[in-house]
């Protein structure tokens, strides 16, 4: 058994209005990808890749030494780059997948090492992290019954009172590699933006009567990066945590 992870990095972030590749914007004077890499590295993870496409050469020129990339060609959604980067990986039964964005500079090495471990001992297909928000906004809503998780629901797919849930997902998530190829062949574009949502997969298993866990975690550690405007208060929490310009 091993773990691997796949970090979704392709997109092109046209709301951060800058020249570079998204996840090459600088965070606390690194490339914010840099900072996930550092995380995963310290959740003792046994191979990742990078699924790239905007720029891809010059994402794939940062990436540490034994992390691998994957090229992104189209970008059609979450749910297509992890099928992306999966298929550059040598998966084997019993594995788990860690799939996470590659925007999310404040994610911790620890909080993937308690996630994994809380993965294992819930018997879950899969697990994801989630955060519980005052003002949830467009988050994807999680819905669970029973205290375990049935379904995510993006923002612009929800109903009124779906939008009343609190709890958000990170789109941070561990699946189980004997469940995950088959969910994303799956997966179906009829959804207000009309692409693979990675979100779908939940779904999927719990229809298929797998169980699905949920894994709280620290909200500040749930923030991604949409625009320039939230890179300072990013910063300022790296900074808190004496993680500057390393």
């Amino acid at each position: 058994m091993a773990v691997k992870a796949i970090v979704l990095g392709a997109g092109k972030g046209t709301r951060m209005k800058s020249g570079q590749a998204k996840v090459l914007y600088p965070v606390a004077e690194r490339p914010m990808l840099l900072w996930v890499l550092d995380a995963v590295a310290g959740a003792a993870i046994d191979e990742t890749v990078v699924v790239v496409g905007h720029q891809a050469e010059s994402v794939r020129s940062v990436l540490p030494r034994g992390v691998s990339a994957a090229l992104q060609a189209e970008q059609l959604g979450t749910g297509h780059a992890a099928a992306v980067g999966l298929a550059a990986l040598e998966n084997a039964p019993g594995d788990q997948i860690v799939v996470m964005p590659g925007d999310m500079p404040l994610v911790s090495a620890e909080t993937l090492r308690d996630m994994l471990a809380t993965h294992v001992e819930s018997g879950a297909a899969a697990t994801l992290l989630t955060a519980e928000l005052d003002e949830p906004r467009a988050y994807g809503r999680v819905i669970r019954a029973g205290g375990a998780v049935k379904a995510i629901v993006e923002a612009k797919d929800a109903t009124p009172e779906q939008l009343e849930v609190r709890e958000v997902s990170t789109s941070v998530y561990v699946f189980e590699a004997d469940y995950l190829p088959d969910a994303l062949d799956r997966i179906g574009t009829d959804n207000a933006q009309g692409e693979y949502y990675l979100t779908d997969v939940v779904g999927i298993l719990v229809a298929d009567g797998r169980h699905v866990a949920g894994f709280v975690g620290d909200p500040a550690e749930g923030l991604g990066i949409n625009s320039v405007d939230q890179v300072p208060g990013i910063e300022a929490i790296l900074e808190s945590r004496g993680h500057v310009g390393r």
